[in-house]
């Protein structure tokens, strides 16, 4: 298969539109990563999203939609999750409903009677859901479980030949994939962690919001509720070793001239290691979580790096989010000092 590549404009839209109404893949743009678009109620296109991505047929995707409106067919949407709309959509939270009977497909659900929506903060993808009509599945476009694609470059290193496109509107802002919150259960519980916080959500909800990221094992033979509950996620071939920053001199007098240090600017000065052995993860938290899977993208096309160490972030806020991934993509292997 030729894939194409779209620019963000009308004609190219209304192209890839056309593409996703016939029932191929695209793969779209949002603030958090790169997302493999098809149409969310044609089973045959979602069967091709599984197959571009070799995912696991239990793990379910994601419903990405241009209005709150289109939720309305196939999902009963309380009150309170009404709220989370209004303050954080378009942006980067998915929320998991209870499905309407038969209004969903299996294949989207994991077999669930639940679905997770969200509304994207990027206007190109926006337009492009509205021009086609209808949902789209949008999990990340990339080989399952390897590092999500932030740039349409990366779309084009795990997709080309296997997908009808890619709409390029450039880098993603957030870098991360969103927040996932279930609004199924009694008490809100979050099942990913993302740009939009614990805090945050609790601030509109007016009520305790559980925390299942760091608790929440499945077995073999349970389905997910939300990607990134089961599989092996965000890890490159290379091996990922997390650091604290209290053990840089450790570190750096024992790393090999074959090994690499993703970090801060301030960790990366404090290093003093040569421009080739090092990423820059730029000034802050909001940074690092942007460039987190960029960087661990470049390294692992490196035939010359062995090992990826890669710096951990405080665990509150955004850093939460980060060192999910982090976590994820290094199996939670620790540099040991």
């Amino acid at each position: 298969m030729q894939t194409k590549k779209y620019a963000n404009k009308e004609e190219d839209l209304q192209e890839a539109a056309k593409d996703l109404r016939d029932g191929e893949v695209v793969a779209f743009p949002t603030e958090t990563v790169y997302g493999l678009g098809a149409d969310a109620t044609n089973d045959e296109a979602v069967k091709k999203v599984f197959t571009a991505k070799g995912r696991p047929a239990d793990n379910p995707l994601i419903m990405t939609v241009s209005d709150p409106k289109m939720l309305d067919d196939f999902v009963t949407v309380s009150p309170a999750a009404r709220g989370l709309m209004a303050n954080f959509w378009p942006g980067s939270l998915t929320i998991i409903l209870p499905i309407i009977p038969d209004h969903v497909s299996m294949l989207v659900t994991g077999g669930l009677q639940t679905v997770a929506f969200r509304l994207p903060d990027n206007a190109v993808t926006r337009e492009l859901i509205s021009l086609v009509g209808k949902p789209l599945v949008g999990p990340s476009a990339n080989t399952s479980g390897k590092p999500s694609p932030t740039t349409a470059q990366h779309v084009w290193h795990d997709m080309k030949g296997k997908i009808a496109g890619i709409v390029d509107d450039g880098p993603t802002q957030v870098g991360v994939e969103s927040t996932v919150i279930d609004m199924s259960t009694d008490q809100p519980t979050i099942l990913r962690t993302g740009a939009v916080t614990q805090e945050e959500l609790e601030k509109v909800l007016g009520e305790k919001v559980l925390d299942a990221t760091s608790t929440t094992s499945l077995a073999a033979t349970q389905a997910p509720k939300a990607p990134g509950m089961k599989y092996r996620h965000y890890a490159p071939d290379k091996p990922v070793v997390m650091f604290d920053p209290l053990d840089l001199s450790d570190l750096v007098a024992k790393i090999n001239h074959d090994e690499v240090v993703m970090g801060s600017d301030p960790i990366l000065k404090s290093a003093n290691l040569p421009k080739e052995q090092t990423w820059s993860l730029g000034p802050d938290v909001r940074s690092a979580t942007e460039q987190l899977f960029a960087g661990l993208r470049y390294y692992d096309d490196q035939p010359n790096v062995t090992k990826i160490y890669v710096e951990r972030m405080p665990e509150v806020g955004l850093g939460k989010a980060y060192n999910n991934r982090l976590g994820k993509a290094s199996g939670n292997q620790l540099f040991q000092a």
